[in-house]
């Protein structure tokens, strides 16, 4: 798999336009000949429109259009993008004990959600690793929708069928249900809801905030909406029918404000928002408390800690040193941007940590990065170093998210 991402990696090294990208491309996807990829019901679109096809979490997916990497990452961020991301397995978890299930598999408290109201949450395995991250949706009491990673649907697909099983032979009522036909888009972007509003008359945007779904119609096509994504801007995820999406997807275009969007630029504004990418930040030997992400774990539920992998990590909980590394930003300076792999080192040069997403940052113009190091040098400002191909540069932890995000919430 090493070895193919990195063949893929040549590949798409001439496609962008840039020298210095946060383009990552984890080892833990498939790699598949051209001829056995999947394609999403834009593909024909995507090639009409200039896209730069390359393999994908089992998909064939444009990295990027005939913008480089640079300019679309900057274009998200001052209007709006519209990023295919059919690859993600849309699913949903129907029934009278559809929340007794998901909570058995997520740390999340999904009980307490509001109707229309979802978080992220993870996925945990007996050891209290990461499966997959996903953002958990309480439609209502017997109706949860889950948007899981695509790569890890195969893997995702077996836990969940595994413990399904399990809990309904106690006579649970629960149905796992796989949305294989529908696509989902990311629109994001400042002037998202700005494109968005006059084709969705029936519903007053400005009264969905960040992490509510509704039912709607869009362009005259009904879909589900929600107000999330995947770079740190104000935006939505739209799930409708694959035989829907193309035309939805040239209304949006016809705003002059919107314009499509690759996997390229979709790294480098996750990255710059201090959002994991799984395979590379986040993984199966790694915690929701190493990952920095123990808000994700419901207070209503630390006391028993009731889901898989929960006593591992109540042990953390209740004794935080047994946890030694910890994610964290980095400021890195000149020279090659650091990548996945690199070491990082105190800055009298013990190796402290390693980075596990690293780029160039097309709005703040610097190299960014993240990675895990020990927590005797993760607090933000400790000076260290980066590691790369044998060159050393000067780093700095950061605070993350290294640029503002912009999440519609109601006013304080």
């Amino acid at each position: 798999l090493r070895h193919a991402a990195q063949r893929l990696a040549q590949r798409a090294a001439p496609l962008a336009g840039q020298a210095a990208r946060p383009l990552l491309i984890p080892t833990y996807r498939h790699m598949a000949s051209d001829a056995n990829l999947l394609k999403t019901a834009l593909y024909d679109f995507h090639l009409e429109m200039g896209g730069k096809m390359v393999p994908f979490a089992g998909h064939s997916m444009p990295i990027q259009y005939k913008d480089s990497i640079m300019e679309a990452t900057q274009h998200c961020r001052s209007k709006a993008s519209i990023f295919d991301v059919s690859h993600m397995l849309g699913s949903s978890m129907r029934g009278k004990d559809a929340i007794e299930f998901v909570e058995s598999i997520v740390v999340g408290d999904i009980r307490s959600l509001k109707d229309g109201t979802g978080t992220l949450s993870v996925v945990t395995n007996d050891k209290g690793g990461i499966i997959d991250d996903t953002v958990v949706t309480k439609v209502n009491d017997e109706d949860v929708y889950i948007v899981l990673n695509g790569a890890c649907s195969e893997k995702d697909q077996a836990h969940i069928n595994k413990h399904l099983a399990a809990f309904k032979a106690k006579g649970k009522d629960c149905e796992f249900i796989v949305h294989g036909d529908r696509s989902l888009l990311a629109f994001q972007g400042p002037k998202a809801v700005d494109v968005l509003q006059p084709l969705a008359p029936d519903i007053d945007l400005s009264k969905l905030y960040f992490g509510m779904f509704t039912e709607a119609t869009v362009a005259g096509k009904p879909v589900w909406l929600t107000r999330t994504g995947y770079t740190g801007e104000d935006g939505f995820e739209i799930s409708l029918k694959k035989a829907d999406t193309v035309e939805l997807t040239k209304k949006l275009l016809e705003n002059p404000d919107a314009r499509l969007c690759g996997l390229g630029a979709r790294d480098s504004l996750r990255l710059e928002a201090g959002l994991c990418l799984y395979g590379n930040d986040l993984n199966e030997d790694i915690g929701p408390i190493k990952a920095g992400l123990t808000w994700t774990i419901g207070k209503s539920r630390r006391d028993k800690c009731d889901f898989v992998g929960g006593d591992v990590i109540k042990a953390q909980l209740e004794d935080p040193k047994t946890v030694t590394h910890r994610r964290i930003g980095l400021k890195v300076g000149k020279g090659a941007p650091a990548r996945g792999g690199s070491k990082v080192l105190s800055a009298e040069g013990e190796v402290v940590g390693e980075i596990t997403s690293g780029g160039f940052s097309p709005v703040l113009q610097t190299n960014i990065a993240m990675g895990y190091v020990l927590k005797s040098h993760a607090k933000a400002g400790t000076e260290l170093q980066v590691e790369t191909r044998g060159r050393k540069s000067e780093a700095v932890a950061t605070k993350m998210p290294f640029v503002t995000c912009h999440y519609h919430r109601p006013a304080a």
